[in-house]
């Protein structure tokens, strides 16, 4: 069995009682945090991390998750990278701009990695799964940089995600993140769309308005 199954009641809070908070309760010991990046393409292997948010997700007292701490990073491409002219036309990004600030991709993750260990210790939650709007790409290049960088201590579960784009098709039949957005009643500006900080804080309300949807609705706690 991988270690990542959490299958073992050793492991699970929930099975085990071991639970420190709702949070943890909720999501089996999953910490979500919701993430976007900007790429120089769509081959996460070969085309650069130009961009990284996450967005921490927390729970208050009436069981209502919340969109917490935002990191944001620019980053550096790594050496020998792709970068495509229609990629960043896309997301508007100007690589030579004075004020871009870009850090390489380890500082970048290192730093992100450090607050979600932060948040997921303070929840009582085992590890972190990432949530993003057709998180399968994001977790791409995710995982592509941390074999780069040859980071330790990944907090996030290697291949599982929430996505929520599933998640605003089931809920309100649109799967692009402003037509969800709209439809979840979040005001999303399309002028300020394909930053990942804008994006991920974004994806962060869709997810918590569709969790908290489904509590109001008698979805969660189940029913004992």
């Amino acid at each position: 069995m991988s270690e990542f199954d959490f299958d073992d009641e050793e492991r699970d809070p929930v099975t085990s009682g071991k639970a420190k908070s709702p949070l943890a309760y909720r999501f089996r010991g999953f910490l979500p945090v919701v993430v976007d990046v900007e790429t120089g393409g769509f081959n996460a292997a070969t085309d650069a991390l130009l961009e990284i948010a996450a967005t921490t997700i927390n729970m208050d007292d009436d069981g209502l998750v919340y969109p917490d701490q935002t990191s944001f990073f620019r980053i550096e491409p790594f050496e020998g990278a792709n970068i495509e002219a229609a990629a960043l036309e896309f997301t508007g990004i100007k690589l030579d701009h004075p004020l871009r600030q870009a850090v390489t991709e380890e500082h970048a993750l290192g730093e992100i990695f450090k607050q979600i260990r932060k948040a997921i210790k303070s929840a009582g939650c085992k590890r972190a799964v990432l949530v993003g709007h057709n998180a399968f790409f994001d977790l791409g290049f995710l995982n592509a940089a941390v074999a780069r960088t040859d980071l330790k201590r990944n907090p996030f579960h290697p291949f599982s995600c929430f996505d929520t784009a599933t998640l605003g098709g089931l809920a309100y039949g649109q799967t692009v993140l402003a037509k969800a957005c709209s439809a979840a009643g979040i005001d999303f500006d399309g002028r300020e769309a394909h930053s990942a900080r804008y994006d991920t804080e974004k994806t962060a309300d869709l997810f918590c308005t569709i969790v908290n949807r489904w509590r109001e609705m008698g979805g969660w706690p189940p029913v004992e």
